[in-house]
């Protein structure tokens, strides 16, 4: 018997399991066999920034634990209403870059085009939770209008799907879109940043990856990843018949206290993310957006940590702590000191032995 809404998700679409995903904190709490005390607060978070859990996500979750990291990303809690000093509603100053509707430039050589404007899962600390959504829903005249926003800066080599979550969109919409911007000469690159083939890997169809990959473009997709346990058997599916086709894996996590912030975590998830070939990216600090403040790890415990991450793992699988500043003109790297009470191996430090 299937409990309330859920779906079998080893047979239905991809679009099924989208549209049944659990948005009631009632529901979530029930099939998760936790207190109802945990209610009011849930409900009164929500209506600031909704809950969306998709059920292959919830699977992953361990019944009766408060504590589970992936429930901890997505369960609204009373701290989101607390306002916090430096927690702002635009931490990355992404609307003064709305170039047009659709269109993100922040960065040189490079442009966000936001695909869809939803998402599969509501994360709880998304510095995007309070970005004009409605105001980036085009309609086709303002898809030309962004295409030839991109045909006319020869400066944009890359472009990149993001949104919410670009593969939300339709696999047509998104094969129009791939083909129109691989005939742009001056575009090099398609990158595509997802959530989608973790929390609901049953997106990476066939038809998908024609859509994305039937170009001159080279794609790479990054996942976003924050801990091991929400990787599975059909998360390493998905990423096989990625790679096969051709396309890069990356992965970016965000640093977030009580999930990730612990180097048992982090390590299980570099191994796990380099076991499915996909490569650690970027680990992010926290971006300061209102509602988020619980998640907040120190400047300093995050550098003890990824400097310790690499004196134990070899240097490809461990991601580069960045963070993100309104204005300046890419990721800013945070400086990483080794620990000096372990032993290091050069070799893992720095591949290929480069000392």
């Amino acid at each position: 018997m299937i409990h309330g809404s859920a779906v079998r998700v080893e047979s239905a679409s991809w679009q099924n399991i989208l549209a049944n995903s659990i948005k009631n904190s009632a529901e979530l709490l029930d099939r998760l066999q936790l207190d109802s005390s945990l209610l009011p607060a849930a409900l009164a978070a929500a209506k600031s920034f909704s809950l969306r859990v998709p059920e292959p996500y919830l699977k992953r979750m361990r019944p009766g634990d408060i504590n589970d990291p992936l429930l901890r990303q997505v369960l609204p809690i009373g701290e989101e209403l607390e306002e916090q000093p430096g927690f702002v509603l635009d931490p990355l100053g992404e609307q003064h870059s709305n170039a047009r509707p659709g269109i993100i430039h922040k960065y040189h050589g490079r442009l966000l085009l936001v695909v869809s404007s939803g998402c599969a899962i509501n994360c709880r600390y998304c510095f995007r939770r309070h970005f004009p959504y409605d105001d980036n829903n085009l309609s086709t005249a303002e898809w030309d209008a962004a295409l030839d926003y991109i045909r006319n800066d020869s400066s944009i080599s890359e472009v990149i799907y993001s949104g919410g979550d670009p593969l939300a969109a339709n696999d047509r919409r998104l094969a129009w879109l791939t083909r129109e911007i691989a005939a742009v000469p001056h575009v090099r690159r398609l990158r595509i940043h997802t959530r989608l083939p973790i929390v609901i890997p049953q997106r990476i169809t066939s038809e998908l990856i024609d859509a994305l990959c039937g170009t001159r473009l080279p794609v790479t997709m990054v996942w976003h990843c924050n801990h091991a346990a929400e990787l599975d058997a059909a998360t390493n599916e998905a990423a096989i018949r990625l790679r096969q086709a051709g396309v890069i894996l990356l992965n970016q996590a965000v640093l977030l206290r009580g999930v990730n912030d612990n180097l048992e975590a982090q390590l299980a998830l570099s191994e796990a993310l380099g076991d499915a070939g996909i490569l650690p990216y970027y680990l992010h600090l926290l971006d300061r957006v209102r509602g988020a403040s619980h998640f907040l790890v120190s400047d300093d415990d995050a550098r003890t940590l990824v400097g310790t991450m690499l004196t134990r793992l070899p240097g490809y699988l461990v991601p580069r702590l960045v963070r993100e500043v309104a204005g300046e003109p890419g990721k800013v790297p945070v400086s990483i000191e080794l620990t000096q009470d372990t032993t290091i191996d050069k070799r893992d430090v720095f591949p290929g032995g480069r000392s």
